[in-house]
């Protein structure tokens, strides 16, 4: 199924000894691009719920955060490294002694060194990981089911404008042999005036070969068959959704090519009209496509 990048998911949990809440966010991106907010406790943990996130993502720029609260008596307990204060404390009174000068610990500077504290439920961690994977899942799955729904919308969204571009396609070929009799029926009478203003009369073979030349010059049935073949695997590509952004985007491009390549070959207000309206399509496309997963 087709996912936007762009969504938000959110999950709470309570039970007696933790509340966890957590929320999803993200943005289109060419990479899957993960940036965590969790409480310094369970940093360690971050690649373990990182393999998690990967189960159900492939890209975009997403930034998860939890909010996690234990429940009364429980966590929420601060360790004081006592030696390493002890040790700096004494270091800087011999220093003060060397210089002549008095000093008077302040112990409330303590609290500002965050080397000196450690969350006493670091070595919990390991013990809370099966209650925050479980939580983490059903916020991904509640993301999951916001970008598939705008997914959703963008794939009837973007099948509605190739079936239009479809429609231009067929228009094309059936234009295109009339445009050809055109320039060879003019390309004659041209030829025929100029020559006989200068009383010549028209060489029929060298005629036949400026129509050679002048048809393989304007010939775009190769790049309207392309062309048809790029709109099908769209298509094939909004069905089955398989890693689809990516493709996606490389099939518009290679439509652009095609149809720019046909309205350089064929000089005609009819045609340059139909291009100019493909061309915006698929501009329009792109930016469809630039949102999928």
């Amino acid at each position: 199924m087709l996912r936007s990048m762009t969504g938000f998911g959110r999950c709470l949990i309570e039970n007696a000894t933790m509340t966890q809440q957590w929320e999803i966010k993200s943005v289109n991106g060419r990479h899957l691009d993960i940036k965590w907010r969790l409480p310094p406790a369970l940093h360690g943990l971050e690649p373990r719920l990182e393999k998690e996130v990967r189960n159900h993502a492939q890209r975009g720029r997403v930034e998860i955060s939890l909010f996690l609260q234990f429940a009364e008596g429980i966590g929420g307990t601060m360790l004081f490294n006592t030696s390493q204060a002890k040790s700096m404390l004494d270091c800087l009174t011999s220093f003060a002694q060397q210089q002549g000068h008095p000093f008077t610990p302040d112990y409330n500077t303590l609290l500002t060194i965050p080397q000196l504290w450690r969350d006493a439920n670091e070595d919990a961690a390991e013990d809370l990981l099966d209650d925050l994977l479980e939580g983490l899942t059903v916020a991904l799955e509640d993301w999951n089911e916001g970008r598939s729904t705008e997914g959703k919308a963008l794939a009837n969204d973007l099948t509605q404008r190739i079936l239009a571009m479809e429609e231009w396609t067929s228009l094309l070929l059936e234009r295109v042999p009339a445009i050809k009799e055109e320039r060879l029926e003019n390309l004659k009478e041209r030829l025929s005036e100029g020559l006989a203003a200068v009383g010549v009369e028209l060489d029929e073979d060298r005629f036949l070969q400026e129509i050679v030349i002048l048809t393989d010059k304007i010939d775009v049935t190769e790049e309207l068959t392309r062309l048809s073949v790029h709109l099908d695997r769209l298509h094939e590509l909004l069905r089955t959704g398989v890693d689809a952004g990516r493709k996606l985007d490389f099939t518009l491009q290679e439509c652009f090519r095609e149809i720019n390549t046909c309205g350089n070959k064929i000089c005609d207000v009819q045609i340059s009209h139909l291009v100019v309206d493909f061309k915006n399509e698929l501009e329009k496309c792109r930016e469809q496509v630039q949102n999928l997963e």
